[in-house]
């Protein structure tokens, strides 16, 4: 094996980093917007159709929990491989949001919102851990962190399409939730044109050096090759959750999940539901407040990627927990404020949380090795998943029992208790901190 050449890890940015990088921009494009269609369409489909708050919860959260296969999906890959997986998911995310235009059946309509969770859930997991394979060591956080702006961008362009479509009449709703197919078929044509490579460093894990070496020099050069690590590992075993919970890796599984899981509890629930909490608060109707949100949380994530850049990962966690929190809660004691102060604190708690996911990415891919990386981000979504549904079904039955504030208060508790888990255990992932 020729060992001197130079570890493709180290190479320069290139024309097959960008290419892959937009073929995982277009996927959580399509993410995001499928994700946050499902508010508006519900918030539509409440004109045409019989639908009480545990409905609503339960359409909403569909594919929040068909994410949760995300540990599955991770598993497969690094069994299979990532890249045939990533070029046949968006056809299928495709035809199951085109599926939705036939049925008001409930019931069926759930099952394709999980099954569509669940074509999320290889772009979550696979194109990350594929992107991060490829990407050079020291740029890898970078980008990463920036995919949250195209994930916020897919979801906002969600919002503006469910204002919009009309026309369609008892079948709007049906439209609009129909209407991610195009964000899909957009990212699974790009896939086809664009094939993506396979990972060098998934094929030295399975002992193909030779194969992986070849892949390398075709789309950088002859100069580079497998690091000298890479060339010796042996072929994966199989992952399962008990390698994850493992001493070895239990810290990073924990950590990884729960701070993803109680994050994605607040953000969740509080984004897709937002028109029916700022109705119970009168602050604001339904468009505007959800312009507002959607604003506030563009801005959110563009903070946090020039943040991420000057702190520390676990500085950055425990601050986005605590600060939410505090700003949440001073939303749900200041019920006697002004509805201009109410907006502009709850502006701040968007901006806050929203800064907060430009960790998504990049820290749980930083925790685990090669060798487990696929299984282990896998798993850190699937646990998230279940905070994501959990809050995306509890908040319309929470603010039907008790209220607005009853949800926000609820979420206040949850963030608390995500800032504290970090704060106890969460690791230092950057290369920059971690020397210090």
């Amino acid at each position: 094996m020729q060992r001197l050449k130079k570890d493709y890890k180290k190479a320069p940015i290139s024309s097959i980093h960008l290419r892959l990088y937009l073929a995982i921009i277009l996927g959580q494009i399509a993410c995001g917007y499928a994700l946050g269609i499902s508010g508006t369409a519900l918030a539509e489909a409440q004109h045409v159709i019989q639908i009480n708050g545990a409905w609503q919860g339960l359409l909403g959260a569909g594919s929040l929990i068909g994410l949760a296969g995300s540990a599955l999906m991770g598993r497969l890959a690094d069994q299979i491989g990532q890249r045939g997986m990533l070029m046949i998911n968006m056809y299928l995310f495709a035809l199951l949001s085109l599926a939705q235009l036939w049925t008001t059946n409930l019931w069926i309509l759930f099952i394709i919102r999980i099954l569509l969770g669940l074509m999320i859930a290889i772009d979550y997991t696979v194109g990350n851990s594929l992107l991060v394979e490829w990407l050079p060591a020291k740029e890898s956080g970078k980008f990463q962190s920036r995919l949250i702006i195209y994930w916020t961008v897919g979801f906002i362009l969600s919002y503006v399409s469910g204002i919009t479509i009309h026309g369609f009449g008892d079948l709007t709703w049906q439209v609009v939730l129909a209407s991610s197919a195009v964000p899909g078929l957009i990212a699974a044509g790009y896939r086809s044109i664009f094939r993506l490579p396979a990972s060098p460093t998934w094929l030295a894990v399975q002992g193909k050096n030779k194969t992986a070496q070849k892949v390398i020099q075709k789309h950088l050069g002859k100069r580079w090759g497998l690091s000298l690590k890479l060339i010796k590992a042996k072929p994966a075993d199989s992952i399962s959750v008990t390698t994850l919970l493992s001493p070895k890796y239990r810290r990073q599984t924990l950590v990884g999940g729960g701070f993803y899981a109680l994050q994605a509890f607040a953000f969740f629930g509080i984004s897709i539901f937002l028109p029916v909490l700022l109705k119970d608060m009168h602050i604001g109707n339904q468009h505007i407040s959800g312009l507002i949100y959607n604003a506030c949380m563009m801005i959110g994530v563009l903070v946090g990627t020039v943040i991420f850049k000057k702190i520390s990962r676990r500085a950055f966690l425990i601050g986005s927990f605590f600060l939410s929190m505090l700003a949440l809660l001073a939303l749900v004691i200041g019920s006697s404020l002004s509805s201009y102060v109410q907006i502009a604190i709850f502006a701040l708690f968007s901006i806050i949380l929203s800064a907060g996911l430009t960790l998504d990415y990049p820290y749980p891919t930083e925790l685990f090795d090669d060798q487990v990386r696929a299984s282990g981000v896998g798993t850190c979504i699937t646990i998230s998943r279940f905070g994501a549904a959990s809050g995306t079904f509890l908040l319309p039955v929470l603010t039907g029992i008790g209220g607005a504030r009853l949800s926000m208060l609820v979420c206040v508790v949850i963030l608390a208790l995500g800032g504290l888990i970090c704060l106890l255990w969460a690791p230092e992932t950057s290369p920059r901190f971690k020397k210090k």
